[in-house]
């Protein structure tokens, strides 16, 4: 928000000698940030001048200039003319300045910069010879001072109202000296977007009284009457079941003065608050949005039908907005349209997309003289949601979806119309549009030693309610060191306790709030995630890959490149709304989709021999139910059931890591020749991931992409869920991907790996006793699992197990068809004792028995 100090003194008391600096300093101290600083630009000699004679001159380029004579005042006037100047001046003391602009007669009070003078973009000004005269400073246009971009004439004083004498100082006449603050407002304080909430932070940080020239009780406003411009809400398709518009103002203003302009000390403010005027009507409504805060809207009467109408757009419908845009609209989007011109004789034209931006069909021209004046209050969200979806950003808009003062419209409304009589000679007609009414203000008890031991400072009662008075709250004393709070209308952010604690430590300041070091809690260390993670990525950073980081986005071309089928569940993307990119909308389902592009950007940097592995989230929307996930407002807490809907709705997120090897996987050197990596390299490097972490794998061969069949593994699980692959990438796969031939990688998924019990784990202290061990051999189906038949044996020995070792794979003649050994080396060990033999064989028998109850398994002899 900029803010002119100039306008702010109209409103608080601001002393003339305000340092901009200081006062910015303190702002940031309330929450108000300084983002930029706008000070004079204008140095030297730029006074008032009066023509006295102006002499066209056409030259050989065929260009017409003007050579005048300038009184600038007896300070500044030579005594005598150049002699050497062919064409005498006048007895009067003056200038002799080119100039080419033709907007301007003799008698005129124009803007001289004299040399010395150095304009905005450090343009020196300096007396020079041009066009066969010495010009001795300049003529200004506006776009020369800063003052806008016209550059089609000079500016003459009476075209801006203003007036003056020969040498005056010009800079203070056109506000060129005045200084403009641009203060960062957070999203929660809608209300700082205005002069009127500016003043009030202004006036409470330096304990002034503040007169609210929003508020209903000081402004005058217009009550409803029945034949006031007809308006209806239509809102059949509201949002979270709030009304897109729950109040609609509208006054009329007829007989305005088409030709009439915006004065000047308008135009300079907007100009200050980073606006661009436009018209005599758009500058009052623009003037009042600032001012104010609430955004308006005037449509010229003539042009609008017998109704206006605020209504949810039907889906595919299309509007061309003020930017000459055609926009397909969406069943969320919010319209202000008309009845009874229409091509439909229901919804009839649109004339804007509400609190975004309008339509140029019914907008004021030059030829205006009756308008309809609207102040509407729109839901925050609806606006918000249009801005983003047609990536369109208002003034309006900005101010709406942070939350605009419910009770606003009525002042805005009248101030606006009152402007309008003021500057363009019209009349405000009594009849009075008001659809809809202001909420009831919410009411907040605050206990008042919840404050300081929230904040850290000791306040009293007196002092609470004094910075809440300050912004605006009405504060009821209900017993002891208890408050009622009434919360202002035009702070929405309000809703609980702890926000009225927030605006206590921050009216108060923050540089009463102590920096106290705390304590740091007693903790349980890492967690077992934490720590699995950090023992894969050790492990692999010894085995000489570097960690790397990609962005997770991705397209279905790359899943063609790796040759997936089409029904491979990796297939199934999350795909972004509002992607960073068009080329990338879809979520990664696996980490190899995006490393692969780090391993050919090395490569392309000359890094022949990589080895790269990343860690991170992949998403699949396999098993999301259709349709969007539930919504709820801020500030509801969903039940139980509601939480679980929220989380189903939301797509899984596995934790994965992966890594390439491109090249050598053994450097050339004084001890040999080196050795290109094979499939065997990220075999062993998976079985040592889970061996580090206690897990026992059955690696399988396995066919799927983007591996080589026949290169490539399968790493399955005591509880048969797959761990992961690793391999060599398929030769077509490493041309699709620009990769060199032979380039092996693997991935595996964090989330089963950390699933799995942990054999490793021990209770309790180490035993002293020695172990006994047992082998058993058991012949069981061809496809029973390896890890499913130890998990039983494990179950079945009882607590003495302290391993399980599986040692022989045996299947050929001497088995039954279908059928396959298993060996096993079974070590007990007690923490009590020694271990008698008798006692390890019966709980191998034990294990042996379960194992034959579930599996049908057979001891081999």
């Amino acid at each position: 928000m900029r803010v002119p100090l100039n306008w702010l003194a109209d409103y608080v008391d601001l002393p003339a000698e305000t340092d901009p600096h200081a006062l910015a300093a303190e702002f940031a101290s309330i929450g108000l940030e300084e983002e930029d600083f706008f000070g004079p630009e204008i140095t030297g000699p730029l006074v008032v001048g009066r023509v006295l004679e102006l002499v066209k001159e056409e030259h050989s380029n065929g260009k017409t200039v003007n050579w005048c004579r300038v009184d600038v005042g007896p300070e500044h006037n030579e005594a005598q003319d150049d002699p050497k100047d062919p064409q005498p001046g006048p007895e009067v003391p003056s200038r002799g300045i080119i100039c080419g602009a033709h907007n301007f007669v003799p008698g005129d009070l124009i803007v001289a910069c004299l040399p010395g003078a150095v304009l905005p973009g450090d343009f020196a000004i300096a007396a020079r010879k041009t066009y066969g005269h010495k010009s001795d400073g300049m003529i200004c246009s506006a776009k020369e001072l800063g003052l806008g971009e016209d550059h089609s004439g000079i500016i003459v004083l009476s075209d801006l109202g203003l007036s003056g004498e020969p040498g005056d100082d010009a800079i203070s006449l056109l506000g060129l000296d005045q200084v403009t603050l641009d203060v960062n407002v957070t999203p929660d304080r809608g209300y700082q977007l205005s002069m009127r909430g500016i003043g009030r932070e202004y006036a409470q940080m330096k304990g002034q009284e503040f007169t609210d020239i929003g508020s209903a009780e000081v402004a005058p406003t217009n009550a409803a009457t029945d034949d006031g411009f007809p308006v209806s809400v239509e809102d059949n398709n509201p949002i979270n079941e709030v009304a897109g518009c729950d109040q609609f103002t509208a006054h009329q203003v007829t007989g305005l003065n088409p030709a009439a302009k915006t004065p000047f000390w308008m135009q300079r403010r907007l100009q200050q608050a980073g606006m661009r005027p436009i018209s005599l009507t758009v500058d009052v409504t623009n003037y009042v949005m600032l001012e104010l805060g609430q955004p308006l809207h005037a449509y010229d009467t003539s042009l609008l039908g017998s109704e206006i109408v605020v209504r949810r757009a039907s889906a595919g419908e299309k509007f061309t907005t003020l930017d000459d845009v055609e926009r397909t609209l969406d069943a969320e989007d919010l319209l202000i349209t008309d009845r009874g011109d229409g091509p439909s004789g229901t919804g009839g034209k649109i004339i804007g997309l509400a609190g975004v931006m309008g339509g140029a069909d019914v907008e004021v021209h030059s030829g205006t003289t009756d308008v309809v004046i609207e102040a509407a209050h729109f839901d925050p969200i609806s606006i918000a949601r249009t801005s983003r979806r047609h990536k369109l950003s208002s003034e309006a808009s900005r101010r709406f979806e942070r939350g605009v003062d419910p009770k606003l419209a009525p002042v805005a409304a009248r101030r606006c119309a009152d402007l309008l009589v003021e500057l363009a000679g019209g009349t405000l007609s009594p009849a009075t549009t008001q659809v809809g009414q202001a909420p009831e203000p919410t009411v907040i008890e605050l206990p008042v030693e919840r404050v300081a031991s929230l904040v850290g400072v000791e306040y009293t009662t007196a002092e609470v309610t004094g910075l809440l008075e300050g912004i605006g709250a009405t504060v009821e004393v209900i017993g002891k060191d208890r408050l009622a709070v009434t919360v202002p209308s035009w702070r929405t952010d309000i809703t609980d306790t702890v926000d009225l604690i927030e605006e206590v430590a921050r009216t108060g300041g923050y540089d009463r709030i102590p920096s106290v070091q705390p304590a740091a809690r007693a903790g349980n260390g890492l967690t077992v995630a934490q720590k699995t993670r950090r023992r894969i990525s050790n492990l692999l950073a010894a085995d000489g890959f570097t960690e790397v980081l990609s962005y997770p986005f991705t397209n279905d071309k790359r899943d063609d490149q790796l040759r997936l089928e089409v029904d491979d569940v990796r297939r199934k993307h999350v795909r972004l709304a509002n992607p960073m990119s068009e080329d990338l909308p879809l979520m990664r389902t696996n980490l190899l989709s995006t490393l692969v592009d780090l391993v050919v950007r090395n490569q392309g940097r000359g890094a022949k021999d990589v080895a790269l592995f990343e860690a991170g989230l992949v998403s699949t929307s396999a098993g999301l139910p259709e349709g969007p996930g539930p919504r709820h407002l801020p500030g509801y807490h969903p039940s139980d059931d509601e939480l679980e809907a929220i989380y189903t709705s939301v797509p899984h997120q596995p934790y994965h890591y992966a890594g390439i090897i491109s090249g050598n996987a053994e450097m050339p050197g004084v001890w040999g020749k080196g050795r290109k990596a094979e499939a065997t390299d990220v075999i062993d490097t998976v079985r040592r991931i889970a061996e580090t972490n206690g897990l026992e794998v059955t690696v399988e061969a396995d066919q799927i992409a983007p591996w080589h069949p026949g290169r490539a593994a399968k790493f399955v699980l005591a509880d048969e869920q797959t761990l992961g692959h690793a391999g060599e990438l398929h030769p077509k796969v490493c041309e699709n991907l620009g990769l060199p031939a032979r380039t092996v990688g693997f991935e595996i998924d964090l989330d089963a790996l950390l699933a799995q019990d942990d054999l490793r784990a021990w209770d309790g202290a180490l035993s002293t006793y020695p172990v006994s061990r047992q082998d058993v051999a058991l012949i069981v189906d061809a496809d029973l699992p390896t890890q499913t038949l130890a998990a039983t044996l494990r179950e079945g020995a009882g607590e003495e197990l302290e391993l399980l070792e599986t040692f022989d794979l045996y299947t050929g003649d001497q088995l039954p068809e279908g059928k396959k050994s298993l060996a096993f080396r079974l070590t007990f060990r007690a923490s009590d004792r020694t271990l008698k033999a008798d006692e390890a064989s019966a709980m191998r028998e034990a294990a042996t028995k379960l194992a034959a109850e579930r599996h049908g398994a057979e001891v081999r002899s």
